[in-house]
């Protein structure tokens, strides 16, 4: 049964369906300021897909990842209240929170631009900003620059491949998604006692 072929190939039509572009930019949106699934999972795809396009969907992702960086700011200085018991003590962004908050307090500018390219969660780092008051140009900035590198990087990567590299993740698709898989499973058991 080749569970993670399926995926992948269905992942690649849905890519190239005719409204693939809203859906990236809404996903896009929507992680930089509440979502859990990263935009990297449309992206990806979608360059594979149409690599002449890439360039495209990757100012398309930074734009809305930027958009929805600005709706996480405003969380964090507007209605922190209501996702205070998400980041309060036991809440599931508790710790994510106060490490963000820790960054901005040594690091400032810098931690939203190394956030906004690293696979860390992005919104924790949008709303801690508002939180915090960081200045917001400097935000914007930061948030353009590393969302920016993050897509383009990916997109560029893809489409260099092109046809090649689709068939080449195709044929290993299966035992890196079984790997993720057994990897899960381990992190499950140890930190579950």
């Amino acid at each position: 049964m080749r569970i993670f072929t399926r995926m992948y190939d269905a992942a690649l039509r849905w890519s190239r369906h005719p409204h693939a572009p809203r859906y990236l930019a809404t996903l896009s949106f929507a992680e930089s300021s509440f979502f859990p699934v990263p935009p990297d999972v449309m992206l990806m795809p979608m360059s594979l897909a149409k690599p002449e396009r890439a360039m495209w969907f990757a100012t398309l992702t930074t734009l809305a990842s930027v958009v929805g960086g600005i709706a996480g700011y405003a969380i964090g200085a507007f209605a922190l209240d209501w996702i205070a018991p998400l980041i309060g003590e036991g809440g599931r962004w508790a710790s994510a929170y106060a490490k963000a908050s820790a960054w901005f307090h040594e690091w400032g500018f810098w931690a939203v631009l190394i956030a906004g390219f690293s696979p860390v969660p992005y919104k924790v780092f949008t709303i801690s900003a508002g939180a915090l008051a960081m200045a917001f140009v400097p935000f914007v900035f930061a948030s353009a620059v590393g969302r920016g590198a993050r897509f383009f990087l990916v997109a560029g990567l893809l489409a260099w491949g092109g046809a090649a590299m689709e068939q080449r993740i195709r044929s290993y698709v299966e035992g890196i998604g079984w790997v993720l898989v057994g990897l899960g499973v381990v992190a499950y058991l140890a930190f579950r006692g």
